[in-house]
């Protein structure tokens, strides 16, 4: 999961976090960025926000912006021909070069906009599936990325500083 400890470097000098949980609750894998948000509920700091957005991040520019964050972190499936699970983390400037989206609003422009209106540092944290056909649930192999990832940002939003 060589995308995890690339987080810590993404991270470092952060003092407000935006995280949001992109991905459809009823295509499985493709769940999975809400999937993450659903289980840090509750467990971070006053200085992360979570952002469930499933596949309209867009309907939450308002409430980011007015965050004031220093860092988003954008938490989607990707199709990334790895082994599923497996997690990449994508720097904005490559978000903008790349078209990784099936979303209404090109994740690009969601990016393109935050990035101008916020000041933030973007990167989208993208994961693997295994399955995106119509059901719900994840897949075993994505649970266990999510534990990882649920872990890992919660070590993380300790060492945020306001």
């Amino acid at each position: 999961m060589s995308g995890i400890d690339e987080l810590a470097r993404f991270f470092s000098e952060a003092r407000k976090i935006v995280i949001i949980g992109v991905g459809n609750p009823i295509r499985r894998d493709d769940s999975i960025g809400v999937e993450i948000i659903n289980e840090l509920e509750g467990k971070l700091p006053a200085s992360v926000l979570l952002v469930k957005s499933e596949v309209v991040p867009e309907n939450f520019l308002d409430p980011i912006i007015e965050f004031n964050p220093t860092h988003v972190l954008i938490i989607d499936a990707a199709l990334l021909n790895l082994s599923p699970g497996s997690v990449k983390l994508v720097q904005a400037r490559e978000v903008l070069k790349t078209a990784i989206s099936t979303h209404t609003l090109p994740i690009q422009v969601f990016c393109a906009y935050l990035a101008q209106m916020s000041g933030a540092k973007i990167a989208m944290l993208l994961i693997q599936p295994e399955d995106t056909g119509f059901g719900e649930g994840i897949t075993d192999e994505l649970d266990l990325t999510k534990q990882k990832l649920v872990n890992y940002l919660i070590k993380i939003s300790k060492s945020v500083t306001n």
